[in-house]
């Protein structure tokens, strides 16, 4: 079962990063040039299909489908992310889209990857490694493990977009108040008088 969810995991993950990326191609295609890797033609290339890539990949991991090919294929993706921005954050170029999951960046906010995306990136290479490892599995544990695997990914999924739309503790409200109460507080010393 444990297999069964760690694989899901991986294979949630590449839906959910390469799902929103098919309905915007030619952004996708700007974030691969953006990392200035790879020569113009083959961007393109990688652009458009990486997406697909992803979640053919993706279906296949939650599937059950072939573990070590899915696994390995995964594997060596996560690896080329991790070396893309590992080789970006040294050259000192943190101003890129990480087109991780869909874009970062809407309308004019500069998009900034750093070491974290690095770090995440070789942690779901490792994780994708060892889904190749995964023993047979029969058709109780493997539909058990890919329900515990899809919970866990959607807890996940609602915990970020919860803290997307939530601040905790101060509100960005505050800051624009906090001038305009001392304002009145001012006024109405004065008006007492």
């Amino acid at each position: 079962m444990l297999w069964a969810a760690l694989s899901c995991v991986v294979g949630a993950v590449l839906l959910v990063a390469g799902i929103p990326k098919v309905t915007d191609s030619q952004r996708m295609v700007r974030a691969v040039r953006g990392y200035r890797l790879l020569p113009d033609g083959v961007s393109v290339v990688v652009g458009r299909t990486l997406p697909w890539v992803e979640i053919a990949l993706g279906t296949g991991l939650i599937l059950g489908v072939a573990p070590v090919v899915t696994g390995t294929v995964a594997s060596a993706m996560f690896v080329a992310f991790f070396a893309g921005l590992t080789i970006n954050l040294l050259r000192g170029r943190r101003d890129l889209d990480c087109g991780c999951f869909a874009f970062s960046a809407g309308g004019e906010e500069i998009a900034h990857i750093g070491w974290w995306h690095s770090a995440r990136a070789a942690s779901f290479a490792i994780l994708a490694a060892v889904v190749t490892l995964t023993p047979d599995i029969g058709v109780f544990d493997r539909i058990v493990g890919t329900g515990v695997g899809l919970f866990v990914v959607a807890i996940v999924c609602v915990g970020v977009y919860a803290r997307s739309v939530m601040s905790f503790g101060r509100r960005p409200i505050d800051d624009y108040l906090t001038n305009a109460a001392i304002e009145l507080r001012a006024i109405s010393s004065i008006s007492r008088y």
